[in-house]
């Protein structure tokens, strides 16, 4: 019996989403044994700013009332990030020091405590034709399923409705999977940027078709 649900996401969704964060945190694979220092590091980046900013646009897959994945989106992206900084980075600088020493040397959780203090806010050009964005984790139980396509399906019919043309993500060049899965949704590479592990491809989809 089929047991998986989408509904919109609550506040209270925030710890265990972080966790399917962490456990798609290894580019697409699990990446709790690099994040062993610090569990939550990832989801203060990539779920809970939008639980807190975008909650129209965030929605959690569960699987017999457990979260095992969510779909979350922004409007307008430049907008987005600005609350970000002003709401939502300082106390996170606050709490958590820049790491120091030699860059090469950091591990996975000082890297990340780094983007607290030196954030990317890169949006793909044009900008004007893609200026939502998408973001979204499944664990492996729930992937190949359906659910992902429909969540994103889903948030890219309410960007239309909320007038947006059209929609950018951005997928490790590493995670191989989801970047064939974003193509067969309508997705188009728009640019690589970085090197070696932080190499990112960006893909953009109109809203318009």
């Amino acid at each position: 019996m089929n047991q998986f649900a989408i509904r919109p996401a609550r506040p209270e969704d925030e710890a265990a989403a972080s966790c399917v964060c962490l456990k798609t945190g290894d580019f697409g694979k699990d990446g709790e044994p690099f994040y062993r220092a610090d569990p939550g590091a990832l989801g203060r980046i990539f779920v809970a700013p939008y639980l807190a900013f975008s909650p129209e646009l965030s929605l959690i897959l569960e699987d017999r009332g457990e979260v095992c994945g969510y779909a979350l989106g922004a409007l307008e992206s430049k907008a987005f990030y600005q609350r970000y900084e002003a709401d939502w980075r300082p106390a996170l600088c606050a709490r958590f020091p820049a790491p120091q020493g030699d860059p090469s040397q950091w591990d996975r959780v000082q890297q990340i405590h780094h983007c607290y203090h030196q954030p990317d806010y890169f949006c793909p050009e044009p900008y004007e034709n893609y200026p939502s964005h998408l973001h979204i984790d499944l664990l492996p139980r729930a992937q190949g399923l359906g659910y992902g396509r429909r969540m994103l399906n889903d948030l890219m019919q309410k960007l239309r409705e909320l007038g947006s043309p059209g929609v950018h993500l951005g997928v490790s060049e590493k995670n191989v999977p989801a970047f064939g899965f974003y193509q067969r949704l309508g997705f188009r590479e728009l640019i690589r940027i970085g090197e070696g592990n932080d190499r990112v491809i960006y893909l953009g989809r109109s809203l318009a078709d």
